[in-house]
């Protein structure tokens, strides 16, 4: 008599996506992605960060909680995401791999690098010893600490030059980021300092704009780009244009006039340039080391590979490039998301017709201080407080969890009626700390000497 045996049923392992990088691009992926598959995210950090509030975070307006979110919390509610924060050391894009700092290794069926960028200062890497750029959370910290602590010692110190130099602000570049640092640096010395202070007067604080270009924010129609330059004047900024930086050290900035702005705080606003993992990965690279895709926003002879955001270089239908801004960073994260939808929905070992990805320009925005900003909306170009209450809505829904909207709103209100600033608290050192008490060492022995041969002589 035959015995029947019986048979254990098939388990198929769903396709593995892999996301380097949860900034605009690899979280509108993940949060759009709808199909059968294992998305696994690799993020050197644990939050996802609204990096166009980080200049408030800088100049104290708001605190870093206030912009950020877990990205476990974020995709809490849903099971086929995982969380991994590590460095990705390596890509192997013909083993379909991913080598990470930890040791790790991770095999993907698609990959999506949406790593974002990096502060560029143009072949001069030094310089970020004393001109810190503002890309993450621990910057705008670092430069909320040395703002703060300049403005405490120039309270402290009777010595009138390192008074100077410590209440003198140079923010170097005049795109947004600069923009924006200094218009809420002006309003934080002249506005919210005014009153806090006893032996110095804030209000009589520098803040100097500095940018290479013939206008302010070149993005921008030039009708813009002046009411941005005549807003900040009014605010008290020296916006100083066609003027380049030659040096940045301990004591302050040189430009290419010959001329030398002595200071402690030197802000930089300046371009951006792909992380060093691009340069590794053996394909075509464009301006500022940005990953050469398709139309589909595919690596060329790798299908599978997306690259998405600041790090990717695309040529539009029109002919143009796609910008290194939020949108579209968000935009080629769900088209992507389609894309691989279909994919695995359909079951083809080779990819389906991809539609190409075209930039759908919802606008631009740049604020510059309290009640003051610009906003160019298609046919519409206009500025003050219309345009700022404009950028308000906006970065408000764009902001991630349902209580930093509400908490950003509340503290942006209370700001606005009160000129109050409730983030200004100083944790660690300052760098220039011993800077400083090293120049007024050394200024007093000077003077002590020449006191001395002035006796002597006598």
């Amino acid at each position: 008599m035959a015995t029947k045996q019986s048979s254990t049923p098939a388990t198929t392992t769903p396709p593995q996506i892999v996301v380097v990088g949860c900034g605009f691009g690899g979280l509108a992926f993940a949060r759009s992605f709808r199909g059968d598959a294992q998305i696994t995210i690799v993020d050197k950090q644990n939050h996802h960060l609204f990096q166009p509030l980080l200049y408030q975070v800088a100049m104290a307006g708001l605190s870093a909680p206030e912009i950020a979110e877990p990205i476990r919390s974020i995709f809490r509610r849903r099971p086929n995401i995982a969380t991994v924060m590590d460095t990705v050391e390596s890509v192997d894009l013909a083993g379909k791999t991913v080598g990470l700092e930890l040791g790790g290794t991770l095999r993907y069926d698609y990959l999506v690098l949406a790593v974002g960028g990096r502060t560029s200062y143009f072949g001069n890497d030094h310089w970020a010893e004393h001109a810190p750029g503002i890309k993450t959370l621990e910057d705008a910290m670092r430069v909320r600490r040395t703002v703060l602590t300049s403005f405490e010692l120039a309270e402290a110190i009777d010595d009138p030059d390192e008074r100077c130099k410590l209440t003198t602000i140079v923010v170097v570049g005049g795109g947004a980021t600069g923009v924006e640092l200094a218009g809420a640096m002006a309003e934080l010395s002249r506005i919210v300092f005014k009153c806090d202070f006893r032996r110095i007067d804030p209000t009589e604080a520098r803040v100097v704009l500095v940018d290479g270009g013939d206008r302010l924010l070149e993005a921008f129609p030039e009708k813009l780009s002046d009411s941005a330059k005549r807003q900040l004047e009014q605010l008290g900024v020296e916006v100083m244009l066609n003027t380049r930086v030659q040096d940045i050290n301990g004591e302050g900035v040189t430009l290419n006039n010959g001329r030398h702005i002595a200071t402690h705080n030197v802000l930089w606003g300046g371009g951006i340039q792909a992380p060093s993992l691009t340069r590794r990965l053996g394909v075509e690279l464009g301006g500022g080391g940005r990953v050469v895709v398709g139309p589909d926003l595919s690596i060329p002879g790798h299908p599978e590979a997306f690259v998405i955001g600041d790090v990717a270089d695309v040529t539009l239908p029109d002919g143009t490039k796609a910008p290194g801004l939020a949108p579209a960073a968000m935009q080629m994260g769900k088209r992507v998301a389609k894309t691989v939808s279909a994919e695995i929905r359909s079951g083809k070992t080779s990819p389906v017709r991809r539609p190409a990805f075209t930039y759908r320009d919802k606008g631009t925005m740049a604020t510059i201080g309290r009640s003051h900003a610009i906003a160019d909306i298609g046919p519409l170009h206009f500025g003050g407080p219309l345009a700022w209450l404009a950028w308000l809505a906006v970065h408000l829904l764009l902001l991630i969890g349902f209580r930093n909207k509400i908490v950003v709103l509340v503290q942006w209100f209370y700001s606005y009626v009160t000129f109050r600033r409730g983030a200004r608290i100083i944790i660690g050192e300052a760098e220039h700390r011993d800077e400083v008490a090293e120049a007024i060492e050394e200024r007093e022995e000077a003077a002590e000497g020449k006191a001395e041969q002035a006796g002597s002589s006598l």
